[in-house]
């Protein structure tokens, strides 16, 4: 019988966890706050205010954000969509073609952008694209952020199929189906939840990154986190808050969306 832990009845367990909880979401609070301060000062509150979220899409650093974060989005919707494709094909050869020479190191290679510092990747993705001569911009940065959301996008899948026996392929092949009309009528649709929640995961990543997009975008390139970086060493100022805020919504909720996908999954499953 598997001997159970509850860490909560730990000594200190609680204190700690709280610490940590601070620490974390602390910083994140006050930014919020203060976005909606009246006062152009970032310590002072002076009351409630909207005109620093008016000044994020109207005021006169506006064009600069703005293309910035349509930059952002359709590199966070081809790098998603990218990174998902490989992590099907991946998870399919991984969970549907048996035990094969080199499954392991398949494995390793897939989750190596989890387990090498991100700034290892940056470096060495803007070494490669100088030396096969490809100059930094939008091309760059997609291509390093499909490779960087890959894991991102098989995780969820690969837990999904898991889940999932392989009696129904085998059952539509029975009945005629080649093997591609067995993954797209019966495999890929019940992948879909796994699929879905790895689409959301890679997509937030790919828009909230800021390290490796700015190793590798070149002159003249500005996604939403390099543009808030730029703007920040002229100066905090609230519209920077707003900003920012508006970015914790939208990985908040694409997070929540992502977790609702694989639970809904498991859930049907």
């Amino acid at each position: 019988m598997a001997l159970k832990i509850d860490l909560r009845r730990f000594p200190g367990f609680f204190p700690i966890a709280l610490l940590c909880l601070v620490v974390l979401y602390a910083p994140l609070v006050v930014v919020s706050v203060y976005s909606f301060n009246a006062s152009a000062s970032i310590t002072r509150w002076e009351g409630f205010s909207l005109a620093w979220y008016v000044d994020v899409f109207t005021g006169p650093e506006s064009p600069k954000f703005r293309q910035a974060a349509i930059n952002s989005l359709i590199i966070a919707v081809l790098a998603a969509a990218g990174a998902t494709l490989i992590a099907i094909a991946a998870a399919v050869a991984m969970f549907r073609t048996g035990r094969f020479k080199g499954r392991t190191l398949s494995f390793a290679l897939i989750n190596l952008p989890l387990m090498v510092p991100e700034i290892v990747t940056a470096v060495a993705s803007l070494i490669f694209f100088s030396s096969i001569g490809l100059g930094g911009g939008l091309t760059t940065i997609l291509l390093a952020h499909i490779t960087f959301c890959i894991p991102f996008a098989y995780l969820p899948i690969a837990a999904r199929m898991q889940g999932l026996s392989d009696s129904y392929e085998q059952a539509a092949m029975d009945l005629y189906a080649t093997p591609w009309q067995a993954f797209r009528l019966v495999l890929l649709p019940l992948l879909l939840p796994g699929v879905m929640s790895g689409y959301l995961l890679a997509f937030i990543i790919s828009l909230d990154d800021f390290l490796i997009t700015n190793f590798v975008k070149g002159a003249g390139i500005e996604t939403l986190p390099t543009a808030i970086f730029g703007a920040v060493k002229q100066g905090i100022r609230p519209n920077i808050m707003a900003i920012s805020t508006l970015m914790l919504v939208v990985s908040v909720i694409f997070v929540t969306l992502s977790w609702w996908a694989g639970r809904s999954g498991k859930s049907k499953a």
